[in-house]
């Protein structure tokens, strides 16, 4: 099988990359490094990386013609400034336009594509959110970018899965608390956590998944969830015994901020019917490899949609 990949040298991205190759596959990426590391990128004489932007219409267009690629798997994204509209609809919806395009010129047989929870609002009407709840975008440019790039998708026409995500956390995460935890505490800083309570769910379950559905499982929007959540206070204690920190201190209590959800949890017994139970890695292993991962390449990133002070 051909896959190409979006977004290849980040956290998804350069999994279902090194997943692909396991499987006997040739693969293609590419990834502009706006949040992606080169230490991400597999040597293998089955994988072609390529630097590059998905915004590059013409670059698009030629590594897909000359790819012909059975699958493409489109994990990249802008998201790291939430005040940089122009970056978002260039990348997110630029890209997704050119990507469908070519994919659409060229036969790709399917199209897998990430969104983010966030299209539903930081306060969701239901617990969990089912797949017909409402999407409400005007929370972030992020997620008004992401909605409207899986409005391009359902409108060409391609075979598609779409898996609207929970947190998805572990090694070569860059974004949201689990990366911000670590960084601080290594630092010798003070950290804070909310009321809030997510879904972790590890990245290497999700790709088993996209694994599949490049093999033609399924079809349409997923949740990616594991059907249950945990306090932020737990991630924390999880990083903190990972660390092996000792006498650590407590983190400070904040009240949520406007911008920030309570919960978003999302109701994944779609996918469950579609493609089986899935055996979801325990939050403590997940924090390990990721605290692992951490130790041997470092912290880059911590991107949030939120505002902290040091």
């Amino acid at each position: 099988m051909k896959i190409f990949v979006t977004g290849a040298a980040g956290q998804v991205g350069s999994h279902v990359v090194d997943s692909a190759i396991a499987r006997g596959d040739e693969v293609v990426g590419i990834d502009n490094f706006a949040t992606g590391r080169d230490v991400h990128v597999a040597g293998s004489s089955q994988y072609n990386f390529v630097e590059g932007s998905i915004s590059n219409t013409e670059l698009v267009q030629q590594l897909i013609s000359d790819f012909k690629p059975d699958v493409l798997v489109h994990t990249a994204a802008a998201y790291k400034d939430p005040d940089d509209w122009l970056t978002d609809v260039d990348t997110n919806i630029r890209g997704m336009v050119n990507l469908v395009d070519a994919a659409k010129a060229n036969s790709v047989g399917r199209f897998v594509y990430f969104q983010t929870a966030l299209i539903y609002g930081v306060k969701p009407e239901e617990n969990p959110v089912s797949l017909q709840h409402p999407r409400r975008v005007d929370n972030s440019s992020y997620s008004i970018s992401k909605g409207a790039a899986e409005d391009y998708l359902v409108l060409s026409g391609l075979d598609y899965v779409t898996f609207r995500l929970a947190n998805v956390v572990g090694p070569r995460n860059v974004s949201g608390p689990l990366p911000i935890f670590y960084q601080r505490l290594s630092e010798g800083k003070k950290c804070f956590v909310t009321p809030a309570r997510r879904d972790f769910v590890y990245v290497g379950d999700l790709v088993k998944a996209v694994m599949m559905a490049s093999q033609g499982t399924g079809h349409g929007a997923y949740h990616f969830s594991s059907g249950g959540d945990v306090a932020i206070i737990e991630l924390y204690d999880e990083v903190v015994k990972a660390m092996g920190i000792s006498d650590y201190p407590e983190p400070e209590r904040r009240e949520l901020s406007p911008d920030d959800a309570p919960s978003i949890l999302l109701d994944p017994s779609r996918t469950f019917a579609d493609f089986g139970d899935i055996e979801f890695t325990p939050l403590n292993v997940t924090v390990w490899n990721a605290v692992k991962y951490y130790q041997e390449f470092g912290v880059t990133g911590g991107y949030t949609h939120l505002k902290s002070n040091d």
